[in-house]
């Protein structure tokens, strides 16, 4: 048996190993397997973006694009009436065909026929070969051989108006043209180049030249 010498020399530290040098494509292969979920999420990232960006857009979800004026519907041989809140009837339109404009909510009616009640309980009557109306038939644009009967509640005689464009305002019960006029009530009748008439008021003005042939008073039965 052999006894330890406390004044041994120490033993060496074992030889370092010199380090292992892998090569260049496993390490290559090391570094991709590394990053590689990195890599997956970028690419799924970008992917999900050109889908965002080129998918088509869903119908009527496109505003910047313009409303093109072609009807979206029609009507023929129609009736339409509108009614007050205590249920009294207050415009009642009639044509052949009806055709209805969505950029800009508008109706074009071809022979078209017009009743309408006013306040006072008086009566008028359009005509003409064609009109354009708002959505509600507040303000008509009569076209073509435009005839508009005014009939008064007082008994006198009704006021007729003709031209080629009148437009009849049926709530507060105009008649307007910047187009020559022709304006019978009786045997009084007025040609002018224009009129704007309130009813409500009971005033018309003229734009000359005006011609005119008054039945005088005396002559009035």
């Amino acid at each position: 048996m052999l006894a330890l010498d406390d004044d041994a020399l120490p033993l060496p530290p074992p030889p370092r190993r010199a380090p292992v040098q892998m090569p260049w494509s496993l390490r290559l292969r090391e570094w991709a397997l590394g990053y590689l979920p990195l890599l997956m999420m970028a690419l799924l990232a970008l992917a999900t973006w050109w889908l965002v960006k080129n998918a088509p857009s869903a119908p009527g979800t496109d505003t910047e694009r313009p409303v093109s004026h072609v009807p979206d519907y029609t009507m023929n041989g129609f009736t339409t009436q509108r009614f007050a809140p205590t249920g009294a009837l207050r415009l009642e339109i009639e044509g052949a065909q009806l055709r209805h404009y969505p950029d800009t909510d508008t109706f074009e009616i071809d022979n078209v026929r017009i009743r309408a009640l006013g306040e006072d309980g008086s009566l008028t009557n359009a005509t003409a070969h064609r009109a354009l109306s708002d959505g509600k038939g507040t303000h008509v644009q009569l076209l073509g051989s435009a005839h508009v009967v005014r009939e008064t509640s007082d008994g006198r005689e009704p006021i007729e108006f003709r031209g080629e464009a009148l437009q009849l305002f049926t709530e507060t019960e105009r008649v307007y043209s910047n187009q020559p006029v022709q304006v019978v009530q009786g045997r009084n009748d007025i040609r002018a180049a224009g009129i704007d008439y309130d009813h409500r008021n009971r005033v018309a003005q003229l734009q000359g030249p005006i011609k005119a042939r008054l039945d005088p008073p005396a002559r009035r039965r």
